[in-house]
């Protein structure tokens, strides 16, 4: 496994980030593992050496939170681990559950330490940007955890990339510790971010941990028969209300059928040529990858080991249309 930068920072991570949504509580999700069947994962990841670990207080309501920190205790050194977690999304139904506000983001900040049992978060995101608060506000109470020790790094998720200007200006203004990353919305389906977040991260030094890394599963199997069946027959697929509001562009078949070539030239699963494309972009330090099953796993570290050609590239490259902006709203 090798380790790099996770941006300017001098933070060191593996490049594949575990994604740790899958596991939790089925009452949140049909798809969802619950801690027995999840800890093999766990288990796997740390053998291949992988020592970064993403969360987020709204899955499956902290329970994955809380299998996270129970996994990592067993299977891990805390000082080698970093651990990530998010916030912003609803954490109860009361009016400041939820956000960005000062008051919701120290408060979700001390549950998930008790969840993950840990003195300190690794890396501290926003889920999002909360167009209700101003960004003083949210940066200034992100500031002043990492002063109490109680996160060590922050970082951001997916929104526009003035906002994440705004916000790296704003931390510059005030000398407040600033983002180090973005948890972008990035694959081979959706390039949208190439356009101006991007850019904007590798001027400023931000690392780049793509979420949906193979589109929620479009990028690991081929063109359907049907072609409205997206999510493929699986019990996530038959949950998933998100799929089909992120990846409805009429070229995305196109993109696929061009992986599908690739990887039966190579040999190998579309999953693997997918993700090693990821790990190819200027930027991008550590897709996260989730599993529910281990040969998925397995198939994202082979990943690791793939040199995409100037050919393949071009190949892969090609069929990509425009696409209107997926994967947040403000």
């Amino acid at each position: 496994m090798d380790y790099v930068q996770l941006g300017r920072s001098g933070l060191r991570v593996s490049r594949l980030a575990f994604g740790c949504m899958s596991y939790g509580d089925q009452s949140w999700r049909a798809w969802v593992l619950d801690e027995a069947a999840s800890l093999p994962f766990y288990r796997r990841a740390v053998d291949a050496g992988i020592n970064f670990f993403d969360t987020a207080d709204m899955y499956s309501d902290g329970r994955s939170e809380e299998i996270t920190g129970l996994a990592l205790k067993e299977f891990t050194r805390r000082d080698e681990t970093v651990i990530a977690t998010k916030v912003n999304f609803a954490m109860g139904p009361g009016p400041n559950m939820s956000g960005l506000s000062r008051k919701h983001i120290v408060q979700a900040c001390e549950a998930s330490l008790r969840r993950l049992d840990v003195d300190a978060i690794d890396l501290y995101q926003i889920h999002r940007f909360d167009p209700d608060v101003s960004i003083e506000e949210t940066l200034e109470a992100l500031n002043d955890l990492v002063r109490s020790g109680k996160v060590r790094y922050i970082g951001a998720s997916s929104g526009s990339a003035w906002r994440m200007a705004q916000a790296l200006s704003t931390s510059e203004r005030h000398g407040w510790a600033r983002f180090i990353s973005m948890q972008n919305h990035y694959n081979l389906l959706y390039r949208e971010e190439e356009r101006e977040m991007i850019p904007l991260c590798l001027h400023e030094g931000i690392g780049l941990i793509p979420w949906s890394p193979l589109a929620r599963g479009l990028l690991t199997r081929p063109t359907p028969a049907d072609r409205s069946a997206r999510g493929g027959n699986t019990a996530r697929a038959a949950s998933d209300n998100l799929s089909p509001s992120l990846y409805d562009h009429p070229s995305d078949w196109a993109v696929v059928d061009a992986l599908e070539k690739v990887a039966a030239a190579r040999g190998v699963s579309m999953a693997e040529i997918g993700l090693a494309w990821v790990l190819s972009r200027p930027g991008v330090v550590a897709p996260i990858v989730g599993a529910t099953k281990l040969p998925h796993l397995e198939a994202a570290l082979r990943a690791l080991t793939i040199t995409l050609t100037s050919e393949e590239l071009a190949a892969l490259d090609a069929p990509y249309q425009p696409h209107e902006v997926r994967g947040f709203s403000v």
